[in-house]
């Protein structure tokens, strides 16, 4: 894929060899001697290639981070579910050039409907550039951000499994299921609810078990669409888990609540569907020629630690919970653009001291939100008097704008604020696409570096920062503060108009000056 704005370059292979000398990572013993361990080959190892992991790859080749991502199928997944990108996983994309050839792939929706499947309109006047939701199926997104990662450099093995992981002050040896050892600075679990990477860490991962199960299938029916509608219309009045909904010429998109909760690694059958769709809708609606099955559970649960020493955790490795809402694979994603640039600090070697511990102190608390958001609307989907009650008070209480705004930019992640401090209620979050001198905001983030907006024109990054801070002076800008230091991730790191307060926080945020 096309991906002309982005400079950096892939390593060059006679470099992949060299060795590096890690600094000091608490708790670990240092190895008695470097010929007990196999030679160094990459800065970091990523384990799993779905969308965190491919993400966080291309973030890290940004700055010519050394990657290699582990992905243990042999083949891409073939079941094309549809995924949804929220409103900040759209800006993110925009961040890097990607959005446009994302989007061709993708349908465009509003930006509405997503809390418990409560219908209400979109609040009107989101704060953003891209306020939609873009359905894509999720081997197509896997592909796209694939291909991108490894365009910049970045090397994918397929077939690959992780069997077992040892760190030391040095690095980590990853062993693969054949036996194959590797050596990285970091090593990544991006491998999904059912990680290795978590569990051979000894990470817990507190929550509860699936209490419900829900079957999910493309397939060919044989009835009127007419009648479909129909049924899907008067069952859907109090059932929120189920759909049939049209896929293409002749597929039907089916969701239906099974009859228990069973084990997730075993496929349902079409029977089963059948069965599901007689006992709730009194017919199976002809349902044949299914082209792939699948089953998802309720299950909540979080890693009590996103880092254990040179190993981390993204994506759903780190937290599971239902898909009401859409916002697993977002989740990932910003989980993703969060850590990428930091972790990429910390090899570059101008990462402060606390920089990467920042992934959890931001990170941890959205996810828990998250699972919080998602056990409500979990209850609301009930069909149960009491949740009903409450949904129908919800329903009302949307019509609120103040109400309906505040959880459709929960859901799609806009509302976020990071505690940076104190400050004005700007500082910690995301800055929208504004219109800049020459161009919009999110086209000088492209790079991955971090950005100072000055409208005063008298503030420099100087010499010191200006290989990871970009500089824009625009007295036009549409801002009602002077100036603003923007992180890669597009947060708000710093506003004002002092330079000594500005080098204060180039200095917490982008390190020590080079000179």
């Amino acid at each position: 894929m096309e991906s002309s704005q982005f400079t950096a370059e892939p390593s060059s292979a006679a470099a992949v060899e060299r060795d590096f000398s890690g600094g000091d990572v608490p708790g670990l013993e240092s190895s008695t001697s470097a010929t007990d361990r196999a030679p160094v080959t990459y800065d970091v190892i990523i384990a799993g290639c779905g969308p965190t992991g491919a993400t966080l790859a291309a973030e890290l080749r940004l700055h010519d981070v050394r990657v290699l991502v582990l992905e243990k199928e042999t083949e891409p997944v073939s079941s094309v579910r549809i995924v949804g990108l929220h409103i900040r996983s759209l800006e993110l994309m925009a961040m890097r050039g990607l959005l446009e050839r994302i989007r061709e792939h993708g349908r465009q929706r509003p930006a509405a409907g997503f809390f418990a499947a409560i219908n209400k309109p979109a609040p009107h006047g989101l704060d953003s550039t891209y306020a939609y939701l873009l359905g894509i199926p999720q081997p197509v997104l896997v592909r796209l951000l694939e291909e991108h990662a490894s365009w910049l450099g970045a090397r994918i093995r397929r077939g690959c499994e992780v069997s077992d992981v040892e760190q030391d002050v040095d690095g980590v040896t990853v062993e693969l299921s054949d036996g194959e050892r590797l050596r990285t600075r970091y090593l990544v679990g991006c491998d999904g609810g059912r990680s290795t990477v978590r569990k051979l860490l000894g990470v817990g991962f507190p929550g509860e078990p699936s209490r419900t199960e829900t079957l999910m299938g493309e397939m060919e029916v044989g009835v009127p669409r007419e009648e479909i509608a129909a049924k899907v219309a008067e069952i859907g009045e109090t059932n929120k888990r189920f759909w049939l909904r049209p896929f293409g010429e002749a597929a039907y998109s089916v969701v239906v609540p099974a009859a228990g909760v069973s084990d997730r690694a075993e496929p349902p059958t079409l029977e089963d569907f059948k069965q599901q769709l007689r006992a709730i809708a009194g017919t199976d609606f002809g349902v044949h020629s299914p082209r792939w099955l699948s089953r998802f559970g309720d299950a909540t649960r979080l890693a009590e630690r996103y880092r254990v020493g040179r190993v981390l955790l993204a994506g759903d490795a780190a937290h599971i919970h239902p898909p009401t809402g859409g916002q697993g694979v977002n989740l990932g994603v910003q989980d993703a653009f969060n850590l990428g640039w930091k972790l990429a600090a910390q090899i570059r070697g101008w990462a402060p001291e606390t920089l990467l511990d920042t992934y959890q102190t931001e990170r941890h608390p959205v996810a828990e939100d998250v699972l919080d958001n998602t056990r409500a609307q979990m209850e609301l989907h009930s069909t149960e008097p009491g949740p009903q009650a409450l949904r129908r008070l919800l329903t009302e209480l949307m019509d609120f704008d103040e109400v309906n705004r505040h959880l459709i930019e929960k859901i799609t992640a806009i509302g976020i604020r990071y505690d940076f401090g104190e400050g004005p209620d700007l500082l910690g979050r995301r800055l929208p696409d504004l219109a800049v001198k020459h161009s919009r905001l999110y086209g000088l983030l492209h790079r991955g570096r971090g950005l100072l907006l000055d409208r005063t024109e008298r503030l420099t990054v100087g010499d010191g920062w200006s290989d990871r801070v970009d500089y824009l002076a625009d007295p036009t800008a549409a801002l009602d503060v002077p100036c603003v230091l923007l992180r890669p991730d597009g947060h708000v790191a710093w506003i004002g108009d002092d330079q000594q307060d500005l080098d204060d926080h180039l200095s917490r945020w982008f390190g020590k000056p080079s000179n």
